[in-house]
């Protein structure tokens, strides 16, 4: 494989023994997010830069987002598509490249015109996917979708003509996370992968969100792996953990707690890139040094963490994702059309998302010992193979409170805790 662009970075940088930490960091003014990706580089640690969009160019909507932007209105993320390229130009400069990798990160299910965008600055590392960049986010129909990011994946990989090596992470171990069983989690990560891989991608990272119970997500993450190793040989991978996407803790301690938790989760597991969250996620956006502040822990985590990968293909989280992914797999050769169908016929199946495209007849629950389980598989082609644990209708105020699980778990006080590291010390915003 090529030895530059963002995939080889983070390549190097696991095989001489270190963990790439990112945050999810974007702001509209071009001088503050300079600054953010300067002190991301300069962070006591092994980093990447974030260059996170805002909403209106997220759904498509640029008009507004070029209004603001003539405006000088603050945004919650960076507008790549309606600053001018001189302007992104010039936040980069001197920071991007070989040694600082920048990704640029969405949530768009019609990323064309960011991908244009990005590519004319030399950027050439971005992320999303045609399910995960869907159906959490709005009401676009899965088929227009799938259409736009074939369409995305190829625009993408032809920067392979200028000598770099274009990168792309599939949000789908993400996706609706919160309550999501590991294995369904696992299995769209892994069918974005092949879906980016089929458009012409041939650096590529997977992705998996922490959930409620570590020996869980362990099983998953060497799943993950497995899946990967089977179904993408062709292909340079890596795995990116994200810190857990629902509620956050609201104590300094339970947030730090629980973002050394990913990080040990990440190391033992022998991922390759961790995206932090901060102690700010509960309250409000982050500051750069709150940013910087858990990059800095969780290298420091990762640091005193030993790997320790469990053998993928041995767990219940295994056999289903495999199960899920054979089966989609076996319904059409255009990996596009295997998507719909499956969602179609409910073999992929979300529990407690709302979009028109998802069957909705799944159900999961967290269970006494905190591990996520089927309560319904629905018509997914689990039986006999999912570990199914039926259990009382779920209300809306056992929603609530499964929602807020990890933060009253961890905000919770454990007076036999010991720190992996000390708390790191304030900085200057």
């Amino acid at each position: 494989m090529t030895g530059v662009g963002f995939g080889a970075f983070v390549r190097r940088a696991h095989d001489a023994g270190h963990l790439v930490v990112q945050p999810r960091m974007g702001m509209s003014s071009p001088a503050r997010m300079r600054a953010g990706l300067l002190a991301t580089r300069s962070a006591a640690a092994t980093t990447v830069g974030t260059i996170t969009l805002d909403s209106y160019t997220r759904v498509g909507d640029l008009e507004s987002a070029e209004l603001a932007v003539l405006e000088g209105v603050a945004l919650n993320g960076y507008p790549i598509v309606s600053h001018e390229t001189t302007t992104t130009l010039k936040v980069l400069e001197g920071i991007h490249g070989p040694d600082f990798p920048v990704q640029v990160r969405h949530g768009s299910a019609a990323p064309q015109d960011i991908f244009r965008a990005l590519t004319a600055v030399g950027l050439d590392a971005s992320e999303g996917g045609p399910v995960s960049y869907c159906l959490p986010y709005g009401r676009v129909p899965l088929r227009e979708s799938v259409a736009h990011w074939a369409v995305s994946c190829e625009l993408l990989a032809a920067q392979r003509e200028s000598g770099g090596e274009p990168h792309l992470e599939t949000f789908g171990g993400c996706v609706l996370g919160q309550l999501c069983p590991p294995s369904l989690l696992v299995a769209v990560s892994v069918l974005e992968a092949l879906f980016f891989r089929r458009h012409g991608i041939r650096s590529i990272s997977v992705s998996y969100a922490q959930q409620t119970e570590p020996g869980q997500d362990a099983e998953a993450v060497a799943a993950l792996r497995s899946l990967c190793a089977r179904l993408l040989p062709d292909t340079e991978w890596h795995v990116v953990v994200y810190a857990y996407m629902g509620l956050f803790p609201e104590t300094e301690q339970g947030a730090y707690r629980l973002l050394g938790k990913a990080a040990e989760l990440a190391v033992a597991s022998g991922s390759e890139r961790l995206i932090v969250k901060t102690v700010a996620e509960s309250r409000r956006i982050p500051s750069v040094a709150e940013n910087v502040a858990a990059l800095e822990y969780a290298a420091a985590v990762a640091a005193r963490t030993s790997r320790a990968p469990l053998d993928g293909t041995a767990t219940q989280t295994y056999a289903e994702a495999s199960a899920l992914v054979n089966a989609v797999l076996e319904l059409d050769d255009d990996l596009g059309a295997a998507l719909l169908t499956a969602f179609a016929r409910g073999y992929l199946d979300v529990p407690y998302c709302l979009h028109p495209d998802n069957a909705g007849f799944s159900r999961s629950f967290i269970a006494a010992d905190g591990r996520l389980c089927w309560a319904d598989i629905g018509r997914m082609p689990l039986n006999g193979v999912a570990d199914v644990r039926p259990a009382r209708a779920i209300t809306s105020a056992d929603l609530l409170d499964s929602l807020s699980y990890v933060r009253r778990s961890f905000d919770r006080h454990h007076p036999g805790d010991r720190w992996p590291v000390e708390l790191p010390a304030p900085r200057g915003a």
